[in-house]
């Protein structure tokens, strides 16, 4: 049954949340296992729906998976022969699918995985997926809804220049090369903390890899790599996302297990709101003093810059701030259907291109709206908390893909969040 998030509005957020793995490290670390055999050990793994359809992904191609999801631990066992298709109801159900493209290659010789749907954020090709994999002597073509990738006789070293720092093609190069034979440069790869994460657990494997977290990565391909136990990194976009909650409700939010390092562009941001921002011994805190935010522009730009993914806690925050603001998406043409529905909830907004002019009003107003992807339906339950009145937010299981135990996590802050059946839409 379809459920959706039913909102109370007039909360300030206060007391502790804690978060756990990175689901967008997570799910490429399962994805990487596939390249030892035997039992590869995660931890910290967030429970989350991502989790469960990469789990299955796995298993059709011959894994033995075991996820304890209280525990955040997933057991994946590998063994020396293992299929090579993904195919489309899990690719379409999740974009992470695309992860297992370099592992089997570099595994099988072949791959084949089904063309993705996924997230309404934007056009995500493959294009540099097949153009890195092409670089290292693979064939690479498009038949039937399928990335068909083959390279019956294993792949080689090369010097690759990504045309845009894209993370997806970054770890399939990664992951690809790290069984090539010879060595591979790749310069202008993704710089996110997810990509030094799979990097230090592939080489807890075996692997050689140097400057991974920095523009340049450099790989040594080796003979086989060995099975290994690694703690997933904290996801910082679901921290990010309880750091904009806390300004934008006027609240004060202790964030448990977060690393602000891998946050100084967000941070500085929510700084700008007018919260302050302070380390702690076990995570930061984000306090506001109570205060309306204050307006701050937004430009989303690679790692280190500002992460898409935030955009739309930025966007609702700044719907109720005191002044104006510009954000911009750089990355990501259609994730401003946030807007549409920040709209039906009374918020002053003007799209121009891949621009949005907001004008910020005291307080929102309750309404029915839609989530169209993870973080556009948090997003939507924080807009919520500072509405008069009830919002309901449907498509609650975009949400499970990206947070665990939202609304519990929300009940813990003091919020009135619960989680109910949706109404059948009138046909």
């Amino acid at each position: 049954m379809a459920e959706r998030f039913r909102v109370v509005g007039g909360t300030a957020l206060r007391g502790e949340v804690a978060v756990w793995g990175a689901k967008n490290s997570a799910l490429k670390l399962m994805a990487a296992a596939l390249l030892a055999v035997g039992r590869t050990r995660l931890t910290n793994v967030p429970a989350i729906l991502d989790v469960t359809i990469m789990a299955e992904l796995l298993r059709r191609l011959g894994c033995t998976v075991d996820y304890d999801a209280p525990a955040g631990v997933v057991e994946i066992t590998v063994p020396e022969q293992i299929g090579h298709r993904a195919d489309y109801d899990l690719v379409r159900a999740l974009r992470a699918s695309t992860a297992v493209l370099g592992p089997l290659v570099a595994r099988t010789g072949s791959a084949d995985v089904a063309v993705p749907g996924g997230d309404a954020i934007g056009s995500r090709g493959l294009d540099l997926h097949a153009a890195g994999l092409e670089a290292l002597g693979a064939q690479v073509h498009v038949t039937h809804g399928f990335l068909v990738a083959e390279a019956p006789n294993g792949l080689h070293g090369a010097e690759i220049r990504l045309d845009f720092p894209s993370v997806g093609a970054t770890e399939n190069v990664l992951t690809a090369a790290v069984l090539a034979r010879g060595t591979t440069r790749l310069e202008n790869a993704a710089r996110e903390p997810e990509i030094a994460d799979i990097a230090d657990m592939l080489r807890s494997m075996g692997a050689r890899i140097s400057g991974a977290g920095t523009s340049v990565i450099e790989v040594e391909g080796v003979d086989r790599l060995s099975p290994t136990e690694h703690a997933v990194v904290p996801d910082r976009i679901a921290a990010g996302t309880w750091a904009f909650a806390a300004s934008a409700t006027r609240g004060d939010v202790e964030v448990v297990g977060a690393n602000s390092a891998h946050l100084v562009a967000a941070l500085e941001l929510v700084e700008a709101s007018g919260a302050t921002v302070t380390d702690t011994d076990r995570g930061f805190r984000v306090d506001s003093g109570g205060r309306r935010p204050r307006a701050f522009d937004v430009a989303t730009l690679p790692y280190p810059g500002f992460p898409t993914d935030l955009q739309p806690f930025a966007l609702t925050c700044n719907a109720v701030a005191d002044g104006s603001a510009m954000i911009t998406e750089n990355l990501f043409e259609a994730r401003f259907r946030t807007v549409q529905e920040l709209n039906r909830l009374g918020a002053e907004t003007r799209i121009d291109g891949h621009h949005v002019m907001v004008h910020g009003v005291e307080r929102l107003s309750g309404a029915p709206v839609e989530a169209s992807d993870i973080r556009a339906g948090a997003a939507l339950v924080i807009a919520g908390l500072v509405a008069e009145g009830v919002t309901t937010v449907s498509g609650a299981q975009h949400i499970d893909r990206g947070y665990a135990g939202f609304a519990e996590s929300m009940q813990g802050l003091g919020a009135d969040v619960t989680r109910e059946p949706d109404e059948a839409p009138f046909l």
